[in-house]
């Protein structure tokens, strides 16, 4: 019993020895695999090519602020490289030891130092590789910029001494001030060689300005003197000829406008030369363009007289007809307007119109015989009486339209009063038919109110009647009774339809209330109220209204239904 105690007990302490040995074994094993993933990680870092970075910048001779920022990231490299590797070195070797002695919990914060350490030196590095890349970047663009200003500075040396004639006047500033960038660039070379490199710098700034200034200028200058020397001047001396042959032909022109803008203009090209010569380019340019905007208007000025000549020569004769023809046409409206106010009234001042028109073309005719004379004269500006010209032919075909509104209007009086004696004739042949249809009606008598309405339709047609008999006739007064009288005898003809309507059913209604005037003393009443009204008063339509509201409460839709047989068999009954 006590031999199987004891082997319990010793296979236990086996067992947990084996156990510890296995978690000993696993926890160096993981912290080895940690120290050799560092160990990677620094062989990687001190891999990189920093050293070669750093040398390719010291063969670039950096100069002022980008020195001393390539210092600053040397500096940090170096710290890096000597202290910092140490450091992590001695980190390393401690973890190590420890985990070779079996003390896992020093050994775990020794690891976690070493890759704190690493973390930090490989941020630290990347910052001074993008550093150092920016610098050598920003080193080669300036190196670049400044190998640009020195072969634009040899371009225009070399355009300058070969094409120096194109530059004019302006020749000795330029040269002048290519000599000045020359010395730039040679004081700049001083300066970085003897070790001044922020004086240097603010040397080679001025001279890239100038250089790129005095390049802008090149380009400019060439066809700004192309201009002055030969596009105006030849210019200026093809419109002199020009004038002096116009004037030689007779044209003549307002306001010695060509004689003194040419002296302008030449007196413009001294000044112009005077600033090239200073190399004020952008006061040049301006001048130019002035110039030409000048030299166009003169050119303007006598190509709008020649081609107003050859206007005027083609509508000399035309316009000269045009005012004959508007001046007997105005005649003949006048005697015809003379004609017609003898037996018209004349309401729209048409005579006192065509009076207007006939001083105009009169006024019009005057200026064109005085035309006319300058132009045998050799006197007149053709780009004047083309002006006159075209607004002859406008006022003049404004008033033929006048004239011929007038003449049609004047036409249409004769037409108007034609019709309104048709129109007269047809009134008085309807008042005959309307009194003999009513008198066909045999009714005891008719309402006043009818008469007076008819006597008023009467009366205004016997007006008509009178103003179509007067020797001098208002057509507006008769058109405006003509339409007075159609609105009464429409009104009329309604109103007599009514008349005989209201009197024919009250006889029917009459009529048939008859059969109820022994059974019903109301009719009987109503009947003779109707009859009263009917026969002594010709007041028909309420002599019906009596007589339907009898019958409507003795034979309730018996005054509807006699009501639409009469107006379903008017014509028959």
């Amino acid at each position: 019993m006590k031999s199987n105690t004891v082997l319990l007990i010793f296979g236990a302490v086996i067992v947990v020895a084996a156990i510890l040995y296995l978690i000993t074994f696993l926890m160096r094993r993981r912290n080895v695999d940690r120290l050799d993933k560092l160990e990677e990680r620094k062989i990687a870092l001190f891999d990189l090519p920093v050293i070669e970075e750093v040398d390719e910048i010291k063969k670039m001779h950096l100069v002022g602020q980008s020195q001393n920022t390539f210092r600053e990231w040397n500096q940090r490299w170096t710290e890096i490289s000597t202290s910092s590797f140490a450091d992590l070195e001695s980190r390393i070797f401690e973890a190590e030891s420890l985990n070779d002695s079996l003390r896992f919990l020093k050994v775990k914060k020794a690891i976690e130092n070493a890759y704190e350490t690493m973390d930090e030196m490989e941020t630290e590095v990347e910052e001074i590789r993008v550093g150092l890349r920016e610098l050598r970047e920003s080193e080669e663009k300036n190196s670049h910029a400044v190998q640009e200003a020195l072969d634009s500075y040899e371009e225009i040396s070399e355009t300058v001494k070969s094409e120096g004639h194109t530059f004019g006047p302006s020749l000795k500033e330029i040269q002048k001030q290519v000599k000045n960038i020359e010395a730039d660039f040679t004081q700049f070379v001083a300066l970085n060689t003897s070790g001044d490199p922020m004086e240097a710098r603010a040397v080679l700034e001025e001279a890239e300005r100038r250089t790129y200034e005095i390049k802008d200028k090149a380009t400019q200058i060439p066809p700004l003197f192309e201009e002055v020397d030969k596009t105006f001047p030849e210019q200026l001396k093809e419109i002199e000829t020009g004038f002096k042959q116009l004037k030689k032909d007779n044209y003549q022109f307002p306001d010695n406008f060509l004689e003194e803008n040419i002296k302008k203009a030449k007196k413009e090209l001294v000044t112009i030369a005077s600033d090239l010569e200073k190399c004020e380019v952008d006061l040049v340019e301006v001048s130019n363009r002035e110039l030409a905007s000048l030299i166009e208007q003169l050119y303007d000025k006598m190509e709008k007289e020649i081609q107003a000549k050859a206007y005027v020569k083609t509508n000399q004769k035309p316009i000269a007809d045009y005012i004959n023809h508007a001046q007997r046409n105005n005649r003949h409206l006048m005697i015809e307007l003379d004609h017609t106010s003898q037996s018209y009234v004349l309401n729209h001042n048409e005579l006192g119109k065509s009076r207007g028109f006939q001083a105009q073309i009169d006024e019009i005719q005057k200026r064109n015989l005085e035309i006319d004379e300058k132009m045998k004269a050799n006197e007149a500006i053709f780009s004047e009486v083309e002006e006159f010209y075209k607004n002859t032919f406008q006022y003049l075909n404004d008033i033929e339209n006048q004239q011929l509104e007038i003449d049609t209007s004047v036409q249409n009086l004769r037409v108007d009063e034609k019709s309104g004696q048709v129109k007269m004739d047809d009134f008085e042949f309807r008042l005959r038919n309307m009194k003999r249809y009513i008198e066909k009606q045999r009714l005891p008598g008719i309402p006043a109110d009818y008469l007076e309405f008819f006597f008023v339709a009467t009366d205004r047609v016997e007006e008509l009647g009178k103003e179509l008999g007067k020797i001098r006739i208002d057509i507006e007064q008769i058109n405006r009774l003509v339409g007075l009288c159609e609105d009464d005898l429409a009104l009329l003809d309604q109103k007599t339809d009514e008349l005989i309507d209201h009197a024919t059913l009250t006889e029917q209604m009459l009529q048939y209330a008859n059969r109820f005037r022994h059974t019903h003393p109301v009719v009987k009443d109503s009947i003779e109220r109707s009859l009263e009204l009917f026969n002594r008063e010709y007041r028909y339509q309420d002599a019906l209204d009596e007589i339907s509201a009898a019958l409507e409460r003795t034979e309730p839709g018996s005054s509807k239904r006699l009501t639409d047989f009469y107006f379903n068999n008017k014509e028959t009954v």
